[in-house]
């Protein structure tokens, strides 16, 4: 095998789609900013046991394990960063009060999420600790918005989910609870006779609820049709109650509620939404309320956030332009080299070309050239 290729679903980004992914993460960051987010940067390895508090079976699969030499623990690489923002906000910043984090990022994957994906997304996101309300739910909701339109996506489809609703579903039924991770699975691929086969031996009303599930999917008035079929249960009266107020908050999305779409069921603690685009079979950012992750790093903290993986959200993207840049001949003469200090400190691109290589522009398209006339360097628009 030759020694220049690269392991299954990873690949080299090129300068074309590096500049679109930089560009693209620097608008959201500063984005992000501008709503009063600040960003930490977590380590690429951890010891196993932070990066999998939460998390379940599901993220232990998905993480490339190593021996740390140094003290001979299990070590991870990162496949997600949420838990490690957790842990800051918890162990290291310590605060009181509010406090919105973000992070950029690359992460490795044991396997792709799915045919096409990259083992190693850029993933970017955002997050609020310290307050349980709506308004948290709802701000998280706007800034994933907002970023998929910074991208130039226009045709977003926002799905919402409520964790709160399988879980009082199953709270009076022992049985029920047993198989709750078989059932979070079937829920998700939405096979009906896979619960119907499960659920045989559940208490009526339980098995009632969950072959309801699959078909409560659709516009607003699936809260409506779901008051009417699922039972009248605390938790599942409040969990409709907060999806009925966060589909109002859509703004120009197309907004849906599914019921059955549980994905990060064992690692949401409410409110869970999803994000699709046309162009892209899986969702382009995921999001929701995960209260819990807090506990193991010493304080439990209400918490919610998003994220998404920048190499896929820049794939959607329109083709980069050529930017257009300046051409300069090579030389140290003091006054060529003050004259391209000075276009480059004015943010032009500046391109001196090599003996033999006038004409070489790859990305660049340059329009504008630095000549000698009369005496002096001037800056001179070609054709």
């Amino acid at each position: 095998m030759p020694n220049w290729l690269l392991p299954e679903n990873i690949a080299d980004v090129l300068p074309s789609e590096a500049r679109k992914i930089e560009e693209l993460r620097r608008a959201l960051l500063d984005n992000f900013r501008l709503y009063g987010y600040e960003m930490v940067m977590p380590p690429m390895l951890e010891y196993l046991e932070s990066l999998l508090t939460g998390t379940g079976q599901d993220m232990d699969l998905r993480i490339f394990k190593l021996v740390d030499q140094l003290s001979g623990r299990t070590m991870g690489i990162r496949a997600d960063m949420t838990t490690q923002v957790a842990r800051i906000d918890a162990h290291l910043l310590n605060r009181t009060s509010v406090t919105r984090l973000c992070y950029a990022g690359s992460v490795l994957h044991t396997r792709p999420s799915g045919f096409h994906a990259t083992r190693e997304p850029l993933q970017i996101g955002a997050e609020i600790y310290g307050h349980a309300g709506l308004e948290a739910d709802a701000e998280i909701q706007e800034l994933a918005l907002a970023s998929l339109e910074l991208a130039g996506i226009s045709q977003v489809r926002l799905d919402l989910c409520h964790v709160g609703v399988l879980r009082a579903i199953v709270a009076n039924d022992a049985k029920a609870r047993k198989c709750e991770a078989e059932l979070f699975g079937l829920l998700e691929s939405k096979d009906v006779p896979g619960l119907r086969a499960i659920a045989r031996d559940f208490e009526p009303i339980t098995r009632d609820a969950l072959l309801a599930l699959p078909g409560l999917y659709g516009d607003a008035s699936t809260i409506s049709r779901a008051r009417q079929v699922l039972p009248d249960l605390p938790g599942i009266t409040q969990a409709l109650y907060e999806l009925e107020l966060l589909v109002n908050k859509g703004g120009a999305a197309s907004v849906t509620v599914d019921l059955a779409d549980l994905r990060g069921y064992h690692y949401h603690s409410g409110v869970m939404f999803a994000a699709y685009v046309p162009g892209l079979p899986n969702a382009v950012a995921r999001g929701g309320r995960y209260d819990h992750v807090g506990e193991a790093f010493g304080r439990a903290r209400p918490a919610t956030g998003f994220s998404m993986d920048l190499r896929e959200l820049a794939r959607l993207m329109p083709g980069a332009e050529r930017t257009r840049a300046v051409r300069a001949p090579w030389g140290t003469e003091p006054a060529l080299r003050e004259k391209i200090t000075e276009l480059r400190r004015a943010g032009e691109v500046v391109i001196q070309t090599l003996p033999g290589h006038e004409n070489d522009q790859d990305e660049f398209d340059c329009d504008r050239a630095v000549v000698f006339e009369n005496g002096n360097w001037i800056l001179k628009k070609l054709g």
